[in-house]
């Protein structure tokens, strides 16, 4: 469950402000090196001028000059139009902050919010309590590289002077809580997901021009991505301790790290089909791994789309069978999905046995899932895999699709 302590919805809605608290502090030591120029891959790269951007939604927050995007306006924020769910990936900013200035680098759902607060020279990460990290050489009128990472559980924040080379960096990892209710099983950390769209805006202050936006996927080539809803996007609930433990990171180390996953929580194939454009066309993949249905929307038309997509980009299409759900609604799901992959002669691995009573896939083992106990109407949920339910799903895939291997 996310904790949004500490942030304070301005009036107009569009901006997340918040206030830094006095606390104890883990900043990473280390940490975060620059990108690797030879793994990683462009997602998306603009030098911003007098020209308008047609990917930028600039809310009223400012205006394209001959030197950048010039953002006037406190409280608004501009919105890139693409939507990213990849679990190794970074966005670059270069920034010339005003020495009053309070800038804030967030993702649409306000779920993750980073400020660069010049005045009080601070770097730091709206958690509860918030990470803070002093930054001496920060002050106004240079210019700064600014660099956000998502990397499954962690965000790392990263602040380079160009001209002299200082740079500052701050790290959280979140922490998730099992289940939800009377099923929660770790008290978590909370840190946010980077969901969906990055945004940027002046939170306090004259100005912020921002010179350069780019978005990294930080491996440009791996045999296998893994796409999905939340099934797909453990790092959400998973807690740390445990995480590598979780179906996706069983995979991904057993393959020695040549995978990536991009799942997002509450996710649908229409999801899917959004933003696999923005990541997967950049990216050469042997195989694409598919694991969407139990939010519903799939029908054999989308689920097509998906296939020939994916095939259309150079790789190998693998069509999963969803896992058990406690609603059984795996069962004509995955019925859809067998056709499907006949129809393309695909193969898939059944994790709807992985996760049944009885290797059927018809009623889920409980002990396999994390229990969530919601009190709002929707009940008793058992359909997010937990440490046993991943090391059975993993299994699946050795007998299923041992060619990822």
């Amino acid at each position: 469950m996310k904790t949004m302590m500490n942030k304070t919805n301005m009036m107009n809605g569009a901006f997340v402000f918040f206030a830094l608290l006095p606390v104890s502090l883990t900043v990473c030591g280390k940490g975060v090196e620059a990108v690797d120029t030879v793994t990683k891959t462009v997602l998306y790269e603009k030098n911003f001028n007098s020209i308008p951007v047609s990917d930028l939604l600039l809310n009223g927050a400012g205006q394209y000059t001959a030197k950048g995007l010039n953002i006037t306006k406190e409280g608004n924020i501009v919105k890139l139009n693409k939507f990213y769910a990849l679990s190794e990936r970074m966005v670059q900013y270069r920034v010339r902050l005003s020495a009053d200035a309070r800038a804030v680098f967030r993702s649409s759902d306000n779920g993750f919010v980073a400020c660069v607060d010049v005045p009080n020279r601070r770097l730091s990460i709206a958690t509860d309590p918030v990470m803070q990290k002093t930054v001496d050489f920060l002050q106004g009128d240079r210019e700064y590289t600014v660099e956000i990472y998502h990397i499954y559980q962690q965000a790392k924040v990263r602040i380079v002077d160009v001209l002299s080379g200082a740079e500052a960096e701050i790290a959280a990892v979140n922490d998730g809580s099992g289940g939800v209710g009377a099923g929660v099983i770790n008290q978590g950390f909370s840190v946010g997901m980077q969901y969906d769209h990055y945004c940027f805006g002046l939170a306090v202050g004259t100005s912020m021009l921002v010179k350069q936006m780019a978005v990294y996927a930080l491996k440009g080539k791996v045999k296998l991505l893994i796409y999905g809803d939340s099934i797909t996007q453990p790092e959400t609930y998973f807690p740390t301790a445990g995480f590598p433990q979780a179906w996706t990171q069983r995979i991904i180390s057993r393959l020695n790290g040549d995978a990536m996953s991009s799942g997002r929580s509450g996710g649908t194939i229409a999801t899917v089909l959004e933003y696999i454009k923005n990541e997967q066309p950049y990216i050469r993949a042997q195989y694409v791994m598919v694991t969407i249905g139990t939010n519903g929307g799939n029908t054999e038309e989308n689920l097509s789309e998906l296939v020939e997509y994916i095939k259309a980009q150079g790789a190998i299409p693998i069509l999963n069978n969803i896992p058990c759900n406690e609603s059984g609604t795996q069962v004509t799901e995955n019925v859809l999905i067998d056709r499907v992959r006949r129809k393309y002669n695909l193969n898939g691995c059944r994790f709807d046995l992985a996760t049944s009573v009885n290797g059927d896939g018809q009623q889920v083992d409980q002990t396999m899932m994390y229990w969530e106990n919601y009190t709002n109407g929707w009940g008793e949920i058992y359909h997010h895999p937990n440490e046993k339910g991943g090391r059975q799903m993993f299994e699946q895939t050795l007998q299923d699709v041992p060619e990822i291997y």
